[in-house]
C-alpha cells in the first residue's frame, strides 16, 4: 500500500518528479510548506522504518546481512526525518518509490516459498509463483536501485540541486547518506547474484542470507561429540528436534552472528 501510494503521487497526481528529476529542486526554499499528500507518505514510511529497526533487532531471525539491515533502516529513517525537516521531501518520495517495490516482491516470493510445501504435499502454483517472484525481484532490484536510483536521484541531488540552489544546505550530508544506500544496494545485489547461481545449479528457491548450512553442520558436530549419544532412536530424534526447534523459533531463540 505504501508503494502504491508513492506510485499514485508520482504518476497520477500533479507531481512530475519521476519524469523530470531536476524538478524536485525547482522553486525550493528553506522552510517551504510540505504538501499534505507527501506529509502523509512520510508519516507512513517513517513509522514503518522506525518499527523495522526494532523488529530486525528483537523479532526477526538473525541473518548474514542483519547488521547491514539495521544500518540501512537507521540511515533510511535519518533520511526520512531530516529530508522532511529541511524540506527535501520531493526527492524523498522518489527515493521511497524506487526502493519499496523490491520489498513487496521479496515478501511475496518468500511467502510462496513457505507455502509451496504444506499439508504433506507440494503445491505447483506456489512453486511457480515463487520462481516468478524471484526473477521479478532480481530484475527490479537492478533496474530500480542500481540503474534508476543513480540516474534519477543521485544525479538530481549531486548536480541539479547545485544548479537550482547554489547554496543548498547540507549538500554533502544528504548525498553521503544516499551514496551509503547505493553501496548497500550493491552489497545486497551480490547476494542476488549468488542466489541466481545457486538457483541455476539446484533449481531451488532459498534465502542465501540464512545460516542454515552452518547451523546444520554445527548441530551435526555437537551430536557427534555428545558423549551421551547412543544408538537410541528416541534420543536421536530428541536431539534432532531440539536443534530444529532452536533454528525455527523466530524471535524467541536465535543466535546472532556479528
Amino acid at each position: 500500500m505504501s508503494w502504491s501510494y508513492s506510485t499514485y503521487l508520482l504518476f497520477f497526481s500533479s507531481y512530475s518528479f519521476f519524469q523530470d528529476p531536476p524538478s524536485v529542486f525547482y522553486n525550493w526554499t528553506s522552510g517551504m510548506t510540505v504538501p499534505t499528500d507527501i506529509a502523509i507518505a512520510y508519516l507512513i514510511q517513517g513509522s514503518f522504518y522506525g518499527h523495522s529497526i526494532y523488529a530486525t533487532i528483537n523479532m526477526d531471525t538473525w541473518r548474514k546481512d542483519s547488521a547491514v539491515m539495521v544500518v540501512h533502516h537507521i540511515i533510511t529513517l535519518a533520511l526520512i526525518s531530516f529530508s522532511y525537516a529541511f524540506r527535501y521531501h520531493n526527492v524523498g518520495i522518489l527515493v521511497l518509490f524506487l526502493h519499496d517495490i523490491n520489498d513487496v516482491l521479496l515478501e511475496f516470493t518468500k511467502l510462496n516459498v513457505y507455502l509451496k510445501s504444506r499439508g504433506g504435499g507440494n503445491h505447483l502454483l506456489n512453486d511457480v509463483l515463487s520462481n516468478m517472484g524471484s526473477v521479478s525481484f532480481s530484475i527490479t532490484w537492478f533496474w530500480f536501485r542500481l540503474y534508476w536510483f543513480p540516474l534519477k536521484v543521485l544525479y538530481a541531488t549531486c548536480v541539479s540541486s547545485i544548479q537550482s540552489v547554489p547554496s543548498i544546505p547540507f549538500y554533502f550530508f544528504f548525498n553521503a547518506l544516499l551514496f551509503a544506500l547505493l553501496l548497500m544496494n550493491i552489497y545486497w545485489f551480490l547476494f542476488i547474484v549468488i542466489f541466481i547461481v545457486k538457483l541455476l545449479k539446484v533449481n531451488e528457491v532459498n534465502d542465501v542470507r540464512e545460516y542454515e548450512d552452518e547451523d546444520a553442520r554445527k548441530a551435526a558436530e555437537e551430536l557427534l561429540k555428545d558423549p551421551q549419544v547412543e544408538n537410541n532412536d528416541d534420543d536421536d530424534a530428541g536431539h534432532h528436534n531440539s536443534a530444529q526447534r532452536k533454528h525455527v523459533q523466530n524471535g524467541v531463540t536465535k543466535d546472532k552472528y556479528l
